[in-house]
């Protein structure tokens, strides 16, 4: 099976003050396209950092990333954003939807981004996938916080990515809908054949996977298959 993503003795550190804070040592892993992958730790074990740089958000220190066959250290900041308008999707604990725009703008701005013609029809369709196509006119304000979850989901899927990266995507979430949250992440993720890497506190989460990463103080401790 062919590797999407691709890390190689990536290490990070920052300075505050006079001190230097390593927050990532020495990581290496390969993620199979299509596989569910889980990035699990304590807070501060340096998981969303770890995320932001397979994602291409920030450059590491040392070491090196492919990501959709492609090497992020080649590539300048536009030629980064360039890929992960094209490649990848993202979910965020906050939702990070734009306050301003409706439930389906939020959806379709991937796709318009894109140039793709229709978008508001594919947004459309999506949303209604999950549950809200009555509520596609609210502005996020409106909705409670797992309608914007699903929202996000749409819009994470909107521009059907290669790969998905998903941080603590129930972080904010009641148990309940944090569930009902996780079904229709795999689901969707099942239904468009997409590579999902999940960053997570979550032990139960982690177990859906087919693959956990944990990390504890910024190195990996344990690297192994769940199937």
């Amino acid at each position: 099976m062919s590797k999407i993503l691709n890390v190689d003795h990536l290490g990070k550190s920052y300075t505050s003050g006079s001190k230097k804070l390593t927050v990532l040592e020495d990581i290496s892993f390969a993620v199979d396209a299509g596989a569910t992958f889980s990035i699990v730790g304590p807070s501060g074990s340096g998981k969303t950092t770890l995320l932001g740089l397979c994602a291409g958000l920030d450059k590491p220190e040392t070491g090196s990333i492919s990501l959709c066959g492609t090497s992020l250290q080649d590539l300048n900041e536009d030629q980064r954003a360039q890929l992960r308008n094209k490649e990848v999707g993202f979910i965020f604990q906050n939702f990070q939807l734009l306050p301003t725009l409706t439930a389906l703008e939020n959806v379709s701005i991937p796709l318009e981004l894109q140039g793709v013609k229709n978008a508001s029809r594919s947004s459309m369709e999506l949303l209604d996938k999950v549950g809200l196509a009555d509520r596609f006119h609210h502005y996020p304000s409106q909705l409670s916080g797992g309608e914007q979850q699903r929202v996000a989901l749409a819009r994470a899927f909107s521009n059907k990515p290669s790969i998905l990266f998903a941080d603590e995507p129930t972080g904010n979430l009641d148990e309940e809908t944090g569930e009902k949250v996780i079904q229709l992440l795999f689901e969707l993720n099942k239904e468009a054949g997409t590579t999902l890497v999940i960053v997570t506190h979550d032990l139960d989460l982690a177990g859906r996977t087919q693959h956990i990463l944990r990390l504890k103080g910024g190195r990996i401790v344990v690297n192994e298959s769940t199937i």
